[in-house]
């Protein structure tokens, strides 16, 4: 690994993706990526007694399906990177106890898929482990309950919230194999400017989005062009629309590059309009990737991909006390095998 720039990783080893796994429920299964998906529930309890337990379930399956469709055992993994929404991320770390292996618990709200996913690539790139795992979680009624209302209490929403998703994906990372290629990973810089509503995350979240995209074309002297495909994480309506004018300020033009949102491309608001302006949640950007993203590169539909997800930091003991809410960015390049750009 070399630093490039201020804040891009340079992998020259080029880890491979081996083995990927995304884990879904019952709204995540109808929406338009139904069909990437590795496995939908068709229930939200997932045959647990609580929301949270839930979660930790839907974790457990991806890890332990990523671990499958790599080839490789438990006792093979060496390193396993977690994080989730929950306080104290105990749905990483109650999964990481069933796992078994080292355990690294990361935190980057809905950024964690890309924050978790630059960690494994710099351990495997640096020669620290032959197999990392990258995983990350969440499920609706949980960060409902958590940051804003229960899911029971049915409360009125503004069109600028977002719908947290529930689901899983998790990858294995290794310095050898067959798979995409991790080539670049920019990390980003904390953003506030004063949002303090937590029913309006996109807002929050397109600067630093945009931010780290910028901080990216910078260090690499790539431009948007040099990807088939530039995905953030879950802007949704509001934040997508908002980083596209910060970007555009920025002298980033976007206009001819193919440049989505995982909140946005995981449902269909027209038919699901309980979503809002979109989907959210650290599962959002990681079963995206890990269940759609990765098998169009497989099937040679993109060669080249940037993927920017993006985090609100806030927890309810910040929000109650009146702050605003710091927000951040990591994306990670990806390449197809065999590609050579």
């Amino acid at each position: 690994m070399i630093l490039t720039g201020a804040q891009t990783w340079e992998f020259k080893s080029k880890p491979v993706i081996i083995g990927t796994a995304s884990v879904v429920g019952p709204e995540e299964g109808e929406g338009p990526l139904g069909g990437d998906f590795d496995f939908v529930y068709d229930n939200l309890e997932i045959g647990e007694k609580t929301w949270e337990k839930a979660e930790r379930k839907l974790l457990e399956h991806a890890s332990s399906l990523a671990l499958s469709h790599a080839g490789i055992t438990r006792e093979e993994l060496q390193f396993y990177i977690s994080g989730d929404l929950m306080n104290q991320i105990i749905s990483a770390t109650f999964s990481a106890r069933k796992i078994g292996a080292p355990y690294i618990g990361v935190f980057g709200a809905c950024s964690t898929s890309m924050e978790s996913l630059a960690m494994a690539a710099l351990i495997v790139d640096a020669g620290g482990a032959k197999y990392t795992m990258a995983a990350t979680a969440s499920h609706n009624c949980t960060v409902e309950k958590q940051f804003r209302y229960p899911t029971e209490y049915g409360s009125q929403k503004p069109p600028t919230a977002q719908y947290t998703i529930t689901g899983s994906g998790a990858a294995v990372v290794s310095s050898s194999g067959s798979g995409p290629r991790i080539t670049h990973a920019t990390i980003g810089r904390i953003q506030d400017l004063g949002v303090k509503d937590p029913f309006n995350m996109g807002e929050a979240m397109a600067p630093a989005a945009a931010d780290t995209l910028v901080a990216h074309f910078r260090d690499t002297g790539r431009k948007p062009e040099d990807y088939d495909l530039i995905v953030t994480g879950d802007l949704a309506t509001v934040g997508h629309a908002i980083v596209k004018d910060v970007l555009k300020k920025d002298g980033v033009n976007m206009g001819a590059t193919d440049f989505k949102d995982c909140g946005l491309m995981i449902y269909d608001r027209e038919k699901q309009p309980y979503v809002m302006a979109g989907g959210s949640g650290c599962g959002c950007s990681a079963v995206v990737t890990y269940g759609h993203i990765l098998k169009k590169m497989k099937k040679g539909e993109l060669n080249r991909v940037l993927i920017a997800a993006t985090g609100a930091l806030l927890s309810p003991l910040s929000y109650q006390q009146g702050e605003t809410i710091p927000c951040i960015a990591h994306a990670v390049a990806l390449e197809r095998e065999g590609f050579e750009g």
